[in-house]
């Protein structure tokens, strides 16, 4: 489980963050969105991680 913040970003979308993760950003036109959105990119982000056997923070 990783930390997530979600904050109001610019044109009406959400922006979701995951500060453990450098530059693991993503956003949605709704919060729900955002958190989806986020959470696919949080595990592309491990998967790309562990393909080039990188560790994990």
């Amino acid at each position: 489980m990783r930390q997530v913040v979600i904050a109001p970003g610019e044109d009406g979308y959400w922006v979701a963050e995951c500060p453990s993760l450098p530059d693991c950003i993503s956003q949605g036109h709704s919060r729900e969105e955002a958190i989806a959105n986020i959470k696919e990119a949080i595990e592309g982000y491990v998967m790309a991680l562990q393909e080039d056997k990188r560790p994990m923070h």
